[in-house]
């Protein structure tokens, strides 16, 4: 059950450790069961990252270049980003795994560690975060049900494509902040596809106009991505 949650989940994870060894194994048990993630070994580079495209979840190394782990968790804090966080830590830093929760990590994991346990980490603070979300949510005069991953407006259903759906979500998710066209293409078709980022864009296109006349927009910014926000028309 906790794979097929990963699996539905389809996150988008940021990794920040600067032990490329330990970091390609992390890679590769998260994509394998088809996540997208993002992966830093520098600290100052991930923050601008998550400041602009945010993340579904991070796991956050202590000891960073430029920017340790603990400063770019209270940064993430600060800026009211509330996904998950892990940090990772060395066997003998136990102020740093105080410093580290305190500074707003969900959960901290000792190195050396086994690859399950940071995957049994991720799936029971996933299960949390999902928990946390309302069944339902209204944005512009439409309202998304999650149970049934339904669109409406009152009581009449908005047919999307699975595809428009997906990018509904994520747009949903981030709302009020860019999403790049590679997170995208990334969601939609997999990880490392031969997508032209034309597909994506059609994509969006064909959204926004299912979504026109309903107080919500789609704002595109070149070289940043898109962004779905309400607003008032008048």
């Amino acid at each position: 059950m906790g794979v097929n949650l990963l699996r539905r989940l389809k996150m988008r994870i940021v990794l920040v450790e600067d032990n490329t060894m330990l970091a390609e194994g992390v890679v590769k048990i998260l994509t394998d069961v088809g996540h997208s993630v993002d992966f830093f070994v520098d600290g100052g580079e991930a923050d601008q990252h998550l400041k602009w495209e945010g993340a579904d979840f991070a796991i956050i190394d202590i000891n960073l270049p430029s920017l340790d782990g603990i400063s770019l968790t209270k940064r993430i804090r600060e800026r009211n980003q509330s996904f998950p966080i892990i940090i990772l830590t060395a066997r003998s830093a136990t102020d740093d795994r105080v410093n580290g929760l305190d500074a707003g990590a969900d959960d901290y994991l000792v190195k050396p560690f086994k690859m399950e346990e940071l995957a049994a980490r991720i799936r029971a603070l996933s299960r949390r975060n999902v928990n946390l979300l309302p069944e339902s949510e209204s944005i512009g005069d439409l309202t998304y049900n999650r149970a049934s991953r339904r669109l409406y407006f009152e009581e009449m259903a908005i047919e999307l494509t699975r595809r428009e759906l997906t990018l509904f979500e994520i747009f949903l998710c981030r709302k009020g902040q860019y999403v790049s066209k590679s997170t995208l293409t990334d969601t939609q078709y997999g990880i490392g596809s031969d997508i032209s980022m034309n597909a994506v864009e059609l994509s969006v296109s064909r959204l926004r106009k299912k979504l026109l006349g309903h107080r919500i927009s789609i704002t595109a910014a070149r070289g940043i991505g898109y962004m779905l926000d309400e607003h008032l028309e008048g």
